[in-house]
């Protein structure tokens, strides 16, 4: 078995030349470093250990042709994947592939944090001084005066100079090895070979993070022959990115990572996961008229518990089993604004978490109200703080709408800060979605660790519960 395919099966169905040719354009000098960091893996016996990273670009094929691990990353990201591959395994070697409208552009910061870091990764960049896969862009290697499809008249001075990565990267703390090699010739090749043979080796004995930059020819975005790209990049890309070594230091090695664990019931601990199943109080799925997934929206300014709240309903369905869902949104609420969660729950699956056009909403203050009271679906049901929202705006005449003083009732249990909770109690006293054992299992799961508050949150559910069924009373 080599680390390079002898046969592309990945590659159009592997249907004649597809087979036995790579996507890449005749003369590109992707397949070369492929092919190196193929070899060099292969000699080293990392290849049961490898794991390549390829982002979008050129390189997004990677997977057709090499047999190692594989993951496709989102543009400029790599070097955050793989940080997550190495500290999930230890034991494993990834490669960061990348191209330089992805590494020196999208994922610039990406870069200097992996390298100033220092972990153990491989990464190689080859810079080709042009978007390649997108028709040609300037990119941030592009020459002075080249020409690209959105720099028609050549790069000037107002698009900035081109970045020297190699002497970037070079020059932060983290990194062990950095070296600039090229391929536009036999000896070029060889010495880029060795390099990527180097920058592999360093990580598989956990000495630090390598960087190869690979001056690399794109025949078809210049225009020119195979050749005649050859010689480009040897005499208009190396005086400005010159070749060799930037960085070579041995410190000492890594210390012995610590193993990951996968066992689930050290990871549910570390969450904060159940010791014992909760008990569950719902007889089936609420009937409603919404069908089988109900959403919510809880809305409002900082401190007023919409995140809590959120996901106390969340923790609830779950316990009765079903399939829920809670995404945050923080706003510029410290300003006065609206920050903002949608929870989800379904019978089977929720299929979408955010919650555009809500069932069900709570409103903690009138910005929240005026914002998303129109948003609730015909039928739907909105709870509001009356003891802050004084006029509530008229909204569709299906909707009810249920004022609770939910700040009033907590001030007068004692304790502002349980409105939050007082407005999950109107919720359900307006909804009738939960058993109130439910969020009183939910409530006590979360406090489980201050075992004193509970009975004070247990009175305030309670007490929103009350409010809310005596406002729908005729």
């Amino acid at each position: 078995m080599t680390t390079f395919y002898e046969r592309f099966e990945r590659h159009d169905h592997a249907v004649g030349l597809k087979a036995r040719s790579t996507h890449y354009c005749p003369g590109c000098g992707h397949g070369l470093a492929h092919k190196m960091l193929a070899d060099a893996v292969e000699e080293l016996g990392l290849q049961d250990r490898t794991v390549a990273v390829s982002p979008v670009g050129c390189s997004v094929f990677l997977h057709y042709y090499l047999d190692v691990g594989n993951t496709q990353a989102a543009h400029g990201r790599a070097p955050a994947v793989a940080l997550g591959h190495k500290l999930a395994n230890p034991r494993s070697v990834v490669v960061s592939y990348q191209g330089d409208g992805d590494l020196a552009s999208i994922g610039l910061a990406e870069i200097i944090q992996a390298a100033q870091l220092g972990i153990p990764i491989t990464v190689i960049f080859v810079n080709n001084a042009i978007y390649g896969m997108t028709g040609g862009q300037l990119a941030p290697t592009t020459l002075m005066g080249q020409r690209t499809a959105t720099s028609p008249a050549g790069r000037n001075r107002s698009m900035g100079g081109p970045l020297r990565m190699a002497e970037l990267i070079a020059q932060i703390d983290g990194p062990v090895y950095v070296e600039r090699v090229a391929l536009y010739d036999a000896k070029q090749r060889t010495r880029a070979a060795k390099a990527i043979k180097k920058a592999i080796k360093l990580q598989a004995d956990d000495v630090g993070f390598a960087f190869v930059e690979v001056l690399a020819e794109c025949p078809t975005h210049l225009g020119l022959s195979p050749v005649e790209a050859e010689r480009w990049v040897k005499e208009q890309m190396t005086p400005v990115f010159p070749l060799g070594v930037k960085k070579d230091v041995t410190p000492e090695p890594w210390p012995a990572w610590p193993e990951p664990t996968f066992d689930p019931g050290r990871v549910l601990d570390a969450i904060g996961g159940l010791a014992a199943p909760v008990p569950r109080f719902c007889q089936g799925f609420p009937g409603t008229p919404w069908g089988d997934d109900i959403a919510f929206k809880l809305a409002g300014s900082g401190g007023d518990g919409a995140q809590t709240a959120a996901l106390l309903i969340t923790k609830a369905a779950i316990n009765e089993g079903f399939d829920a869902t809670h995404i945050p949104s923080y706003g510029p609420e410290s300003r006065g604004g609206t920050s903002y969660a949608d929870v989800r729950f379904a019978e089977g699956e929720v299929l979408s978490p955010a919650a555009p056009h809500p069932h069900v909403l709570m409103a903690f203050n009138a910005p929240s109200l005026a914002r998303f009271g129109p948003e609730v679906v015909k039928g739907g049901v909105v709870v509001y703080d009356s003891s802050v929202v004084s006029s509530p705006p008229a909204l569709d005449p299906s909707v009810r709408v249920v004022g609770v003083p939910c700040s009033e009732l907590a001030l007068g249990l004692g304790k502002v800060v349980v409105k939050n909770v007082v407005a999950l109690g109107a919720l359900l006293g307006a909804t009738h979605l939960f058993p109130e054992e439910t969020f009183l299992a939910a409530i006590r799961q979360a406090l489980a660790a201050k075992p004193g508050l509970i009975p004070l949150n247990e009175q305030a559910l309670d007490a929103g519960m009350r409010a809310a069924e005596a406002t729908l009373k005729p």
